[in-house]
C-alpha cells in the first residue's frame, strides 16, 4: 500500500511538472498559444512566396498584381489562398506591394490573439493591424 501511495504521489508531482512545462513554453508572437508556432510559422513561409512572385512579377511587368492574376499568371504556385484561418492578399500601389494575411478576431474574452502579418517589395515580414 506504502509503494502504491508513493507511485500516486510522484504521478502527480511528474504531472504537475509537466503541466509548468507546458505554461512556460514560449509563443512566435506575444498572446499566441504553443500551438499556434508551427501555423504561424507556415504563413510566414506562404506571405515570402507570395511577395518573392509578386517582385518577380514587378520586375518582369512594370507593375503588381492582384493575388489571383498571380496565381492564374502561372508566376505562383500555390493552390489555396489560405491556410488555418488566415486569408492571404496583395495590397499594390504602382510597383510597391505587400503580401497580407488576415485573421478574424478571437472571440470576446479569449486571451489568444490571432496577428494579421503582412511582407513588403523588401521581403520584411511584420505585424499590422
Amino acid at each position: 500500500m506504502k509503494a502504491l501511495a508513493l507511485l500516486l504521489v510522484a504521478a502527480g508531482l511528474l504531472g504537475g511538472a509537466y503541466y509548468a512545462y507546458l505554461k512556460q513554453m514560449p509563443s512566435t508572437d506575444a498572446g499566441t498559444t504553443p500551438t499556434q508556432a508551427i501555423s504561424l510559422t507556415g504563413v510566414r513561409a506562404d506571405l515570402l512566396q507570395i511577395a518573392q512572385a509578386e517582385r518577380t512579377y514587378v520586375a518582369t511587368n512594370g507593375k503588381c498584381a492582384p493575388l489571383p492574376e498571380l496565381v492564374s499568371s502561372g508566376a505562383l504556385a500555390m493552390e489555396r489562398t489560405e491556410r488555418d484561418g488566415y486569408v492571404y492578399s496583395v495590397e499594390c500601389s504602382g510597383t510597391e506591394f505587400s503580401a497580407v494575411s488576415r485573421h478574424a478576431p478571437a472571440p470576446a474574452g479569449s486571451p489568444i490573439r490571432y496577428p494579421n502579418l503582412a511582407v513588403d517589395q523588401n521581403m520584411q515580414a511584420h505585424e499590422i493591424n
